[in-house]
Parts: structure tokens; C-alpha cells; sequence
């Protein structure tokens, strides 16, 4: 099986298309994190902003999607989405894998690492912060796939994740580079 993993689209449909031509298009499943249509008061607003083409462009992909709320997803997105945005958590048991995705901008990383522990998840996936991040803490891979659209990386790259042979890539969006991989159950 192999899995895309974004978050924090904000409403991007330009690079919806780039991201589902170059990753996505050969995935079994699209698991999103998070703040999928609406770009966030405190964000300037991308010049390729369109949510409506975005939800337009969710609702026909023919990969599943599995979306969890971000702080920026508000009722009105469900209205428009054709997936359920799942709220606060998603979880998922996908062959031998324990997944749980959750926009993250509430938790503190004990919290994470509890809920980890209790759920007996073996990837645990957040949003929000725009910053790709991926950390192990006993047999949890702890994964922020970042933005593709709005980093807040220092060097500027926007990145995706790709779940393929139960190793994790983070990805620069732009060039296609490998930034970060880890290898799940090891």
C-alpha cells in the first residue's frame, strides 16, 4: 500500500494538481491533516488561492481521501466537501498499521506521546505548524508532512509525505528531492 500524506493546503488549487500529478496520482490513499480549503486569518492570501476549485478538485479525485479538522476548516468546508473532514481525530488500522491523523494544533507533544501509547498507533500524524518534522519515541513515528503551500521552513521548500513499504519520505514539493525518511516498525 502507499499513502500521500499533506496537510495545510489553505485553499491551494494550482498546487493540488501539482501535488496529485507528481505524488499522488499512483496512491492507494490521501490522508490529509488538516486545514484543507480555508487559508487562516493570520496567513496572507496565496495568489493562487481558490477554494471552491480545490473542493471541486477533492470531490472528483478518485484516490480516497481521509481528512482530519485543522483550525482553518470550518462547517461551511463540509458543506462543499464530498469527503468528511473527521474532527479532532482520525484513526485508521491499515494492514498492520495503527494510524492516527489530527491537525495537532492543540496537542502538546505528551499528549501526543500518550495518546501514542494508549492507541498503540504506530504512525501519528499532525499538521499546523507548516514545518515537515518526522521523530520516532519508542515504536511511534511521530510525522508533520508541512505545507505546500505555505512553509514556514527557513529554507522556503514546501513539502508532502509519502507512506510507500512501511518507510516514510518527506518531500520538497518543487524539486522532488528526498528531505527525510524513516523506516516504520524498525
Amino acid at each position: 500500500m502507499k499513502i500521500g500524506i499533506v496537510s495545510d493546503t489553505h485553499g491551494c488549487s494550482s498546487t493540488w494538481k501539482k501535488l496529485y500529478n507528481n505524488f499522488f496520482s499512483d496512491v492507494d490513499l490521501i490522508i490529509h491533516a488538516g486545514d484543507v480549503l480555508y487559508h487562516g486569518p493570520r496567513n496572507n492570501i496565496p495568489s493562487e488561492y481558490n477554494p471552491k476549485e480545490l473542493a471541486e478538485l477533492l470531490n472528483s479525485c478518485p484516490t480516497p481521501i481521509i481528512a482530519a479538522c485543522g483550525n482553518c476548516d470550518a462547517e461551511v468546508d463540509s458543506m462543499v466537501l464530498d469527503i468528511p473532514i473527521q474532527a479532532p481525530y482520525a484513526y485508521m488500522h491499515l494492514q498492520n498499521l495503527r494510524i492516527i491523523v489530527t491537525h495537532g494544533h492543540n496537542l502538546t507533544e505528551e499528549r501526543k506521546k500518550t495518546l501514542a501509547t494508549k492507541y498503540k498507533v504506530n504512525l501519528f500524524i499532525t499538521g499546523h505548524t507548516h514545518i515537515a518534522t518526522l521523530d520516532k519515541y519508542k515504536s511511534t513515528i511521530f510525522l508533520n508532512p508541512g505545507s505546500p503551500v505555505m512553509t514556514k521552513r527557513l529554507d522556503k521548500r514546501n513539502t508532502i509525505a509519502i507512506l510507500s513499504d512501511e518507510k516514510i519520505t518527506v518531500f520538497d514539493v518543487n524539486t522532488k528531492e528526498e528531505l527525510i525518511s524513516e523506516l516504520l516498525n524498525h
